[in-house]
């Protein structure tokens, strides 16, 4: 299989640390986003929405979005679960999974794209909407904090996507100067926990 990637996106590295986890190789195809590669047709051809990463299979079959990526290869290696085995596991892990996506990781992009016109010459930066979403991410990163206060990773007792997902965001948050606060003890021990497992430097 081929994952077309940018090693500095965070959503490309999300995949990553997903297959790290699960042992399972990839090809690495690097992707110029800021030069703005993913827009040729032949990018196109396998992601019309023009995002990375995409996962092409050795058929010729591609799946893009990060969460199908990371739910076909959770369908085909089961093993570790990131997921979740029960029903209920599997519940919760969705709920932290979308909550971390829209309450941060989409923040924290915005906030990227908006305030420094990264993409400016493919997109209309709002600079006050991109202030916005980066306070949006600093208010739920309190949330996370107390989620933390009762167990080890955001969604229970094991590591799953939703601490992967979180990883990647507040990694990448960084380039728009918004960190874990000093008083977020229980988010501060996460994420010392996540940041030394092998996968993080996948």
């Amino acid at each position: 299989m081929k994952i077309y990637d940018t090693q500095t996106a965070p959503n490309p590295r999300r995949v990553r640390m997903f297959l790290a986890e699960k042992g399972v190789s990839a090809e690495y195809i690097q992707v110029d986003l800021k030069g703005g590669e993913n827009l040729s047709q032949e990018m196109l051809n396998k992601n019309p929405m023009g995002k990375l990463p995409i996962l092409e299979l050795d058929d010729g079959t591609c799946i893009s979005e990060s969460d199908a990526i990371c739910a076909y290869i959770e369908a085909a290696f089961p093993n570790p679960p990131l997921c979740g085995e029960s029903a209920i596991e599997k519940g919760i892990i969705a709920m932290w999974q979308r909550r971390v996506d829209l309450c941060l990781m989409l923040p924290v992009v915005h906030c990227f794209q908006h305030t420094t016109g990264y993409f400016s010459d493919r997109m209309t930066p709002v600079g006050d909407y991109g202030v916005v979403a980066g306070k949006d991410a600093v208010k739920f990163l309190d949330v996370l904090d107390k989620q933390l206060a009762d167990s080890t990773y955001i969604a229970g007792e094991s590591f799953s996507i939703a601490d992967i997902i979180a990883l990647c965001a507040i990694d990448f948050a960084r380039v728009v100067k918004i960190r874990i606060g000093e008083e977020q003890k229980n988010l501060q021990r996460w994420y010392k926990l996540v940041s030394e497992r092998p996968s993080a430097t996948a």
